[in-house]
């Protein structure tokens, strides 16, 4: 680890790393929860475009990539509400817009190389640049403040629209807001594991987090704890092994998952068989579903 941080470029791509860890699985719960697992994927295609553009017009790639990809969020959330398209086909039409935008604009941008593109489409930790972590930085503590601020809101939202409705709230801004949040999110990360793969941060760590709670606070916190260790210990991996670093932050958080899987087996027939144990003789399989008393018109469970 001392010979990681001898270099300044990695001192840098860690302080990212660790930003890229924090906040992903804090958005990607969301947007699990609403069923909108792939809005990473279309994000990052439209930022693609954005970054074509900063490199088309010699400006900041990363601030061109937010400002592209929160258009982008705005207009599928209305193209969803005010069209007869569903969110799959608002979606699809991000997808392709973004890829063919970022293809036509890369085209037309002279000078650039293969090797400019391939760092923002896989991640590349050498060019994360000082003025790039202040501004990841900046856009990670307005994530925070957005969930501090809506986050019942958003919670509400993503469980029942309907119900979000009913309760008066406003469905359209939340929805926007969420969409914006996820679209800056995805340029927070994509300096580290590239817009191909910004959205397995966004939804691996909060699936393996699943296969081990039940509450949606819990599962938040316990995401962000797999999504932190899996950016720093992929980074540290990359660095020692040679290899690339977004491909290795997601492989490790694959990993995860499917130890999260194997446990949550695990504990399960651990559990069954700790309620097999736990019944009398006279206990048959529907003792767990008959009320033990009815008081006032009321099932209690005694």
């Amino acid at each position: 680890m001392t010979e990681l941080l001898q270099y300044e470029f990695m001192r840098r791509a860690l302080l990212a790393a660790v930003l890229v860890g924090l906040v992903t699985p804090v958005i990607g719960t969301f947007l699990v929860q609403r069923r909108l697992a792939l809005l990473g994927d279309g994000i990052g295609h439209v930022a693609l475009t954005g970054v074509a553009l900063g490199l088309l017009t010699s400006t900041s790639p990363v601030l061109t990539a937010a400002v592209v990809a929160t258009a982008g969020a705005v207009l599928m959330e209305l193209v969803r509400v005010r069209t007869r398209a569903s969110g799959e086909v608002a979606l699809a039409l991000l997808f392709y817009g973004g890829i063919a935008g970022g293809v036509l604009l890369i085209n037309l941008t002279p000078g650039a190389s293969n090797a400019t593109l391939t760092s923002y489409l896989f991640g590349s930790v050498s060019t994360v640049a000082e003025e790039d972590l202040w501004f990841v930085a900046g856009l990670t503590l307005g994530v925070f403040a957005v969930v501090a601020l809506f986050g019942r809101e958003l919670f509400v939202l993503c469980q029942d629209e309907e119900v979000a409705r009913a309760h008066g709230l406003p469905v359209r801004f939340l929805s926007i807001l969420l969409s914006v949040t996820a679209a800056l999110t995805v340029v927070i990360a994509m300096r580290i594991v590239g817009v191909l793969m910004v959205s397995a941060l966004l939804i691996v760590p909060v699936a393996a987090a699943q296969q081990l709670t039940r509450s949606f606070r819990v599962t938040m916190g316990l995401a962000v704890v797999i999504g932190l260790a899996s950016s720093v210990g992929g980074l540290t991996t990359a660095f020692y092994g040679d290899l690339a670093p977004g491909a290795t932050i997601v492989i490790l958080a694959l990993a995860v998952f499917c130890a999260a899987v194997a446990a949550s087996g695990v504990l399960n027939r651990l559990s069954k068989r700790r309620s097999a144990a736990s019944r009398g003789p006279g206990d048959g399989p529907l003792a767990d579903t008959m009320p033990a008393t009815t008081t006032g018109g009321r099932v209690e469970q005694s």
